[in-house]
């Protein structure tokens, strides 16, 4: 209990940077408090499940026909609880390296800590190269799946632009997030992102529900173990989105009231993604194998049109809660990160955007993509090195009896955290990554030989065949006008007129 007051009074005590001393004077400044000025618990809940459950609710269901029923539910509920297990370890890490580095006076007024930051402080420089590695890679590739979402959904209420040049016009429109200063200010977006994912997936459950089963439906997942595991991989993507869980927690007063609020937000969101992925592969089964996107097969009506323009804000917020940790590492690598010009800071920001933008058009294959990041970034990056690094962190008895946060006795303390740590990295890489990351990888090497890089509009409906009659103003006057022509002299005529 004492180590606990002295962590409280250490860290909420030398947090400056998100206090304000005073009242707010004015009602202006008091509506921007309101709406700008989050660091409480329940901000800290929004942003994890805002962030948590994005576009991937969109491709449960395709993850469904390739598991199955069965499989997607224990899938969901099984990853969903390894997923707060490790937010967890990487908030006891958090605390560890904060409540040391203040009691040696370091300030951080004008700095947000980081991931590699807390794990070169705990571990030394080659923890911190690797997860720097692989959490910005994580990161910009989250980022880039969020913008291949934004136009395949748009695609859904405006098929007049292909998919590619949707993600040209949404890439401009994601940039704008520069502007957002840190996740402190994302109060209302959280908010409202969270608001809109509820819409959207009610809106799937309840729409596939009154669509009904479509004729002659089959479920027949799994079929093949590269499709299982591939779908399996989707999943534990969807509930590996706290690699941004150390700057949630930094923005908030009193970072040590985290430890829960991951697994509180993973119990809402499993309300959310699993109704909606059960309802939609109940009602399209193996349908779906070949629609990443469910909104491709529920027919088109207000409620879907809503659904779309919600989701499309929403991948708007969720770029930016995968960018903001990049744009942190630039500006730290540039010089820039204390700067309290928002311009400056926004302008040295840009080229974070710019390899996200390409790749995005590289690659757009919405659905395949997330089990390949899922597989080869997510399994390292929020099960595998959380889990090491709090083995390596406590692995003396001196680190185990001055750890600010000691493990809970249900689980045994210390070597009860130890084996659960344990068959975290096991599963993960055997499972997540081993078997995962030959099946995503095979699945995205296919969609590539089947759809080419660049390609213009992935999984779009082919376009109409145009009537015989209207072909060309030049055929339609020679075959209605003109008398016909033999075949020996007017072949290579026709030849040239044929389609």
């Amino acid at each position: 209990m004492e180590t606990d007051k002295v962590v409280e009074t250490v860290i909420a005590g030398n947090y400056v940077e998100m206090d304000t001393e005073g009242d707010p004077k004015t009602m202006k400044s008091r509506l921007s408090k309101f709406l700008w000025d989050g660091g409480s618990v329940y901000d800290a809940w929004f942003s994890c499940a805002s962030n948590q459950v994005a576009q991937v609710l969109l491709t449960l269901p395709y993850s469904f026909s390739q598991l199955g029923m069965l499989s997607g539910i224990l899938f969901q509920l099984f990853y969903g609880l390894l997923g707060s297990w490790t937010a967890y370890l990487i908030s006891v890490l958090y605390v560890e390296y904060r409540t040391r580095k203040e009691r040696e006076k370091v300030d951080f007024r004008n700095h947000v800590i980081q991931w590699f930051e807390v794990l070169d402080g705990l571990l030394g420089k080659h923890w911190r190269n690797v997860g720097l590695a692989f959490n910005c890679t994580f990161l910009m590739f989250g980022s880039v799946i969020q913008l291949i979402a934004c136009a395949s959904n748009i695609y859904y209420i405006n098929d007049n632009l292909d998919k590619r040049t949707w993600t040209y016009i949404f890439g401009a429109c994601c940039a704008t997030t520069v502007f957002i200063p840190s996740f402190h200010n994302y109060r209302i977006w959280s908010f409202l992102g969270l608001l809109m994912t509820t819409y959207t997936a009610w809106y799937l459950t309840i729409a596939s529900l009154l669509h009904g089963q479509v004729e002659g439906v089959k479920h027949s997942g799994p079929t093949k173990v590269v499709l299982y595991f591939t779908g399996a991989t989707n999943i534990l993507y969807t509930f590996g989105g706290h690699a941004v869980t150390v700057e949630i927690m930094h923005a908030m007063w009193k970072p040590q009231k985290f430890k829960a609020i991951y697994l509180i937000a993973t119990l809402y969101v499993l309300t959310l993604t699993l109704p909606s992925a059960i309802s939609v592969y109940w009602a399209f089964g193996d349908m779906l194998l070949n629609h990443a996107n469910a909104f491709a097969l529920l027919p088109r009506s207000h409620f879907r049109d809503m659904a779309v323009v919600l989701m499309l804000i929403h991948q708007f917020i969720t770029f930016g809660f995968a960018c903001t940790p990049l744009y942190f590492v630039w500006e730290k690598a540039i010089g820039m990160h204390e700067c309290k010009s928002l311009c400056k800071r926004a302008a040295a920001r840009l080229p974070v955007v710019v390899p996200i933008w390409f790749l995005a058009i590289i690659f757009p294959f919405f659905g395949p993509i997330n089990s390949t990041v899922g597989s080869l970034l997510v399994s390292f990056t929020v099960y595998i090195i959380p889990a090491l690094a709090h083995i390596f962190t406590f692995r003396s008895a001196t680190a185990r009896e001055n750890a600010v946060e000691q493990p809970p006795k249900f689980l045994g303390r210390w070597a009860g955290i130890y084996a659960v740590n344990v068959f975290v990295v096991v599963w993960v890489f055997i499972v997540g990554f081993g078997f995962g990351g030959w099946a995503s990888v095979t699945n995205f090497v296919h969609q590539i030989d089947t759809f080419g890089i660049f390609t213009k509009c992935y999984q779009c409906p082919p376009p109409p065949p145009p009537h015989p009659i209207l072909q060309s103003p030049n055929t339609f006057n020679s075959t209605t006008f003109a008398p016909a022509p033999t075949p020996i002299h007017h072949s290579h005529h026709y030849h040239l007129h044929s389609p």
